[in-house]
């Protein structure tokens, strides 16, 4: 297990341009459902509920399905390309996780340059990111156990990081938060793990559907601090 490689793709500095983006932050924000510490670990718990289950579960199917170690490929990257499409209903949030899915592949392909990357589907926006993780960590010889902790992470890391910025909360009390939420984040990762070689509509289909509205309104805005 390469650890150093884990907190690579784990970073919030990688180059893949999550930076830019709130997980949907900026939008409770504004509505004032996260006012400040206590309704940010709401926030998270309900991200780390929904959207965790099916980005760790979907990156660790796309790192099967790639993986030379396996036995064969379990899924094609289409099929799950595809299936987590169906998944997402905010036409805002498919093109922000394209958009993303597609940096990160820029950014794998860069650092971790290989085959691999080549069988990510095509489209237009780019893949999507649990897809483009998947693919990108199994370049980097990552475990599908790893594969699934940092996308599950990765729900959590993105609004807690934008939440200083929007809310200028105490960056001390916010990791202390995402502290207390390592175990629920270990057992969303290990979970979705152990899912991975499900046929694809099987895996995980948690939906939000406050989020995907607000996604749409955040979209129209004139002026916003992240992309999403």
């Amino acid at each position: 297990m390469d650890g150093v490689t884990l907190l690579l793709l784990a970073d919030g500095r990688f180059p893949a341009g999550g930076h830019a983006h709130s997980g949907g932050l900026e939008a409770a924000v504004a509505a004032g459902r996260v006012t400040g510490v206590e309704d940010l670990e709401y926030f998270l718990r309900g991200r780390l509920a929904t959207a965790g289950p099916v980005a760790a579960a979907f990156a660790a199917a796309a790192h099967l399905a790639v993986n030379p170690a396996a036995p064969a490929p379990t899924h094609a990257l289409e099929v799950l390309d595809a299936e987590l499409d169906a998944r997402t209903p905010s036409p805002a949030l498919r093109l922000a996780s394209r958009r993303q899915g597609r940096a990160l592949l820029r950014a794998g392909r860069a650092i971790w340059p290989g085959t691999l990357s080549d069988r990510v589907p095509r489209h237009a926006d780019g893949p999507h990111h649990p897809i483009a993780l998947g693919v990108t960590a199994a370049a980097a010889g990552l475990t599908v156990e790893q594969t699934a902790l940092v996308a599950a992470y990765g729900v959590m890391t993105g609004p807690a990081s934008a939440a200083v910025r929007l809310l200028g909360l105490d960056p001390y009390q916010v990791q202390a938060l995402l502290a207390r939420l390592a175990g629920a984040c270990d057992a969303v990762g290990a979970t979705a793990a152990a899912a991975a070689d499900r046929s694809p509509a099987e895996l995980p289909a948690h939906a939000a559907p406050l989020a995907d509205i607000s996604a749409e309104i955040h979209a129209t805005w004139e002026v916003r601090l992240f992309a999403s």
